[in-house]
């Protein structure tokens, strides 16, 4: 039983769904990863030049904006539970903890993959293992060691399940011991290397869009990992509820949709408040792409609080799914405008991704979800529940 379990007198239990694992959905998934496999073989025997439409001026694309800086965030959900379960001792929440840790294994780990995929001389990536080569004074030193260090702790928080699933009590006991050690690093670590994804931007200067540049980007990065990450917990609780015919867990999603609001809404007041802040807001009224963008960005914020904070509306699945999606679609642009489409490095240097770069990235997320799938069916993932056809939305 988990601390915050046995602080709140109650435990829960998780168990693999079963079933048929090989359908339709899973061999189309299979095939946009296969394809993916081909581009990156072309990407790693080639190099980037015959895979990619990066330049001088776009040295990053959606590989890192996309694949890394958004993948993320999307994998945050584990460390929002962490927070909430076992930081803040709310251990009701306990059965969307697990769920939420391994997306986050997969959203890092392949973040991670992402990375590697991007960089020019990929063979020498081990480089980041050799403290003797290291730049100390780099924020993406600190962003990479901290994202290697976190799929650790990800990794040995996620055993628990994999000893359950094998009958292995005995080391489960044992991990159980020292788990506390690897919660609290699991909480500390994503809030150092998010935060330092906005330092990054920092650094670009006055290439950075008003609407999107300023000395607040650590705190901005900060909150739309948490923002994010309890959206993916709720929005894969609901659509898992649907795809696998199990009960609603409203009794959670009501009151996590109320948290996730008011997260949201923070978010909201500190994010537009600093625009006008720092001046920006004239640039809003430009009528380009990034204006359009912004507005746009805005408006995903808007719905997704107007949403999950009125009563009425947050105890039904159809809201709360909606307002997660909402704030996810907000967390995803807010990035990407920071990392690409609020950048502008300067005339004569235009970005749009390949089709080699779109493939690769489908085929990211396809693996995503076929990971998923396999875990969710094999391992003691979900909370335990009698299947049933799920409530209509």
């Amino acid at each position: 039983m988990s601390t915050a379990n046995q602080r709140t007198g109650t435990a829960h239990e998780h168990a693999p769904l079963g079933g048929r694992l090989v359908t339709p959905a899973f061999i189309i998934l299979l095939i946009v990863f296969f394809v993916a496999a081909i581009v990156l073989s072309q990407r790693f025997l080639f190099g980037l030049g015959e895979t990619t439409n990066l330049n001088d001026g776009y040295p990053w694309g959606i590989w890192i904006a996309i694949d890394l800086i958004i993948g993320t965030a999307l994998g945050c959900g584990g460390f929002v539970m962490a927070l909430l379960v076992y930081i803040l001792n709310r251990g009701e929440y306990h059965p969307l903890a697990r769920a939420g840790l391994m997306t986050s294994l997969f959203g890092y780990s392949l973040g991670a993959f992402a990375v590697m995929i991007d960089l020019g001389r990929w063979w020498q990536g081990y480089n980041i293992l050799l403290p003797w080569l290291w730049n100390v004074n780099s924020v993406l030193l600190e962003t990479a060691l901290c994202i290697f260090a976190y799929i650790i702790v990800l990794s040995i928080e996620f055993l628990p399940a994999v000893f359950e699933r094998f009958g292995m009590k005995e080391a489960r006991r044992r991990i159980h011991r020292v788990m506390f050690v690897f919660t609290g690093l699991g909480v500390l670590l994503p809030m150092m290397h998010q935060s330092s994804m906005g330092t990054v931007v920092i650094i670009l200067g006055y290439q950075l869009s008003p609407l999107w540049q300023s000395q607040l980007l650590t705190l901005h990065f900060l909150l739309t990992a948490l923002t994010m990450g309890y959206a993916v917990v709720a929005f894969e609780s609901v659509l898992a509820s649907v795809a696998f015919r199990r009960p609603y867990e409203m009794s959670l999603l009501g009151k996590l949709s109320v948290i996730m609001g008011w997260v949201m809404l923070v978010f909201f007041i500190v994010r537009y408040l600093d625009v006008i802040r720092v001046g920006g807001l004239p640039w809003a009224f430009t009528g380009n792409v990034q204006a359009l963008s912004f507005w746009v960005e805005f408006l995903f914020a808007a719905a997704a609080i107007l949403l999950l904070l009125p009563k009425g509306l947050r105890g039904h699945p159809r809201y709360v799914f909606l307002g997660s999606t909402f704030m996810l679609l907000n967390g995803f642009l807010y990035r990407l405008n920071c990392y690409l489409i609020g950048y502008d490095p300067g005339t004569g240097y235009q970005y749009f991704p390949s089709v080699g770069e779109i493939l690769v990235t489908l085929g990211i997320f396809a693996l995503h979800i076929i990971l998923y799938l396999v875990f969710v069916k094999q391992l003691p993932v979900l909370h335990a529940t009698r299947p049933s056809k799920p409530a209509p939305a």
